[in-house]
Order: structure tokens, then sequence, then C-alpha cells
């Protein structure tokens, strides 16, 4: 197995978070975001900045994974719309943002990034937050079927 080239001070190349699942080329981490519980990141280990830096079969395979946490977003969190990103600009490392969204989240229909236009009740986020263990679950159970 070739080493995984790591970038010094890259938060993504060092994750110090849980990894919900693993492989030599992918992480998948549930994002500890009190206001979007289901939020994921699909991480590349290796440190590229941009798809065009992977092969082919990299970026299917990727692009697959993307697809399995959404699926597995879309049936345990049951949001109305599942939002996709890879942006980066802030930590130049690959990696998708894969957020459910819901029309009483506190920046529907906006990014989440944008202002917030209401605070979600507190029990709804709650409850949300009570499937997150059937959340990585699923995200494991995609992943190894």
């Amino acid at each position: 197995m070739k080493e995984i080239m790591r970038e010094p001070g890259c938060e993504l190349c060092h994750l110090t978070v849980p990894v919900v699942w693993q492989d030599e080329k992918l992480s998948v981490i549930l994002v500890d975001d009190a206001a979007y519980p289901g939020f994921c990141r699909v991480i590349w280990r290796e440190h590229v900045r941009e798809m065009s830096d992977l092969s082919i079969d990299d970026r299917l395979l990727l692009n697959e994974a993307v697809y399995q946490v959404e699926q597995a977003v879309r049936e345990v969190m049951q949001p109305l719309k599942v939002n996709v990103a890879s942006l980066g600009n802030v930590v130049p490392h690959l990696h998708w943002h894969i957020i459910p969204r819901y029309a009483d989240d506190a920046h529907f229909p906006a990014p989440v990034w944008a202002q917030a236009a209401r605070e979600t009740d507190d029990e709804v986020l709650a409850a949300r937050r009570a499937l997150l263990p059937d959340l990585a679950a699923a995200i494991a159970k995609h992943f190894n079927e």
C-alpha cells in the first residue's frame, strides 16, 4: 500500500474527530454542527486540492461515496432536500459536504453559510441529533454492502 501524502497543518489530513467509516482512500465524518444534525463530510485521505487531481477511477470512487452518504442521510434523517457541495476555500483539501435541509432550518432556503433567517426549535434539533447513531450505522452499512 502506498503512503498517503499529508500536508503539515491541514486539519483534514490529520483528523481529530471520530470517523464513521474509512478505507485507504476515503474518510466519512459526522460534522459536529448543533444547527445541522446529520451534516457529513466525505474526505479524500490524500492531500489533494481538486477533483481534477484524481485519476478517473478515483473520481468515480469519490462520487460514489458521496452518493452513498447522501442516500444514508435521506433514509435516516428524512430531509426535505440534501445539499451537496465541494468548496475547500478555507481548507484546500478535497472534501464534500452532505447537508440535510429542512424548511425549518436556520437558513432555509439559503445556503447554510448564509445569514440565518430563523432559529430551529430546540426539541426538533434534539430529535434530529437522536438519529445520529442510526445515521452512522446506515453509512457503515452502505459502504460495507
